[in-house]
C-alpha cells in the first residue's frame, strides 16, 4: 500500500545528551522499563491542504501559532529538500503529540524533530537515507539551540548510544551499550534554557581539564567496545559542564550524594538539565534512586521519574 494513502505515526524516544563523559559528542536513547513510550509522536496523513495540530501533556507549553511549531519548520525544510530531488510535494495533515517537556534536558525538541522527519520520509516512501535525514534534523535542531549539535537527534533516530564523528558522513557511529545497566532519570519540572546553560560555561578550558576530558571519553568508548564495566565506571563523570551548570539545578548536589552512596555507577546532568540520571548495575538500585529523586528532586507537578534502559530501537512507526 502506498504510504501516501494512509495515516502514519512515528515515535522518537527521549534522549540523554552528553552522557557525562561526552560533551556535545555522546548521546543515549531512553526506554522506561515499564513500557512507557517516553518521547513525542508525529502523525501524518493525506489532506487537501496542509494542517498541523498539537496535543499531549505539554502541548500547552508550545509557542502559539502553527508557523511557530517546530514540526512546521521540519515540514518546510523537508519540502525544500524534496524539490531539490525533483520530487513533487503532496499536501498532508500532521499532528504532534507533545509528551516531553520543553527545556527538560531530555531532547524534547529533538524528539519532535526526529519524529516529524521520520514520518515525512515514510510518507514519501523513504526518498532520503538516514545520514541525509540526520543532517536535516541537526539543522532544524540548530535553529532552536543556536548551534548545530547531534547528541540528541542521533540517539533519538538510531537508538542506543551514539558518538558524533564531526564528519559530514557518517555523522555518528553506534557505541556498544552495557545491556545490564539501568538508568534512573528524573525531570524536576522546571525549565532550563539550552542557550542559558551554554552561556554559563567558560569560553575556554585549561589544558589539564581538556586532557582529562579527552582521556575519559577515550577510555569510556574503549570500555564500551571491550565491555569493561569497571573501566567505564571509573571514568564516568563530567569534568566540563557539571561544575558550572549544577547551580541551575536545585537539590542537585544532595541528589548526587544519595545516588553515589546507594550504588550508582555515575550521576550526571542530561543535556543542559534539569533532568538528571544515575547509571546503576541493577534495577533495584535504580529504583531506589528513582524513588528518592521523585520525592526530593522534583519541584512541581510537571516532574516525573523513570527507571530506564538504553533504547535500542530508535525512531519507529507505531
Amino acid at each position: 500500500m502506498d504510504a501516501r494513502t494512509m495515516k502514519l505515526t512515528a515515535f522518537a524516544p527521549a534522549s540523554i545528551g552528553n552522557v557525562s563523559v561526552g560533551f556535545d559528542v555522546l548521546g543515549a536513547g531512553l526506554a522506561p522499563v515499564d513500557g512507557t513510550l517516553l518521547g513525542d509522536t508525529v502523525s501524518i496523513e493525506p489532506a487537501e491542504n496542509f494542517a498541523l495540530t498539537a496535543s499531549g501533556r505539554f502541548a500547552d507549553r508550545l509557542p502559539a501559532g502553527m508557523e511557530n511549531n517546530i514540526v512546521f519548520a521540519c515540514h518546510e525544510f523537508f519540502n525544500s529538500a524534496l524539490m531539490l530531488k525533483g520530487i513533487a510535494v503532496k499536501p498532508c495533515k500532521m499532528a504532534l503529540n507533545k509528551a516531553l517537556p520543553i527545556g527538560s534536558g531530555l531532547g524534547s525538541s529533538a524528539s519532535s524533530i526526529v519524529a516529524a522527519f521520520y514520518a515525512l520520509n515514510a510518507f514519501y516512501d523513504y526518498p532520503f537515507d538516514n545520514n541525509e535525514l540526520l543532517y536535516m534534523m541537526g539543522e532544524c535542531e540548530g535553529d532552536i539551540s543556536g548551534s548545530v549539535h547531534y547528541d540528541n537527534v542521533a540517539p533519538a533516530l538510531f537508538g542506543g548510544i551514539t558518538l558524533m564523528t564531526g564528519l559530514k558522513e557518517p555523522i555518528c557511529e553506534q557505541v556498544p551499550v552495557f545491556k545490564d545497566w539501568y538508568w534512573a532519570m528524573c525531570y524536576s519540572g522546571i525549565s532550563v534554557s539550552t542557550a542559558a546553560a551554554r552561556e554559563i560555561l567558560p569560553k575556554q578550558f585549561d589544558m589539564a581539564t581538556t586532557l582529562t576530558f579527552g582521556r575519559q571519553l577515550a577510555n569510556f568508548i574503549h570500555a564500551s567496545h571491550t565491555q569493561n564495566e569497571a573501566l567505564a565506571a571509573q571514568v564516568f563523570f563530567d569534568v566540563l559542564a557539571e561544575e558550572h551548570r549544577q547551580v541551575l539545578l536545585p537539590h542537585f548536589a544532595q541528589s548526587r550524594e544519595f545516588a553515589m552512596a546507594n550504588g550508582a555507577i555515575g550521576f550526571g546532568i542530561s543535556g543542559s538539565g534539569p533532568t538528571v540520571f544515575a547509571a546503576c548495575k541493577t534495577q533495584a538500585q535504580a529504583q531506589v534512586i528513582a524513588d528518592y529523586l521523585a520525592a526530593e528532586y522534583i519541584q512541581n507537578e510537571d516532574g516525573f521519574a523513570h527507571v530506564c534502559q538504553i533504547d535500542t530501537q530508535g525512531t519507529r512507526l507505531v
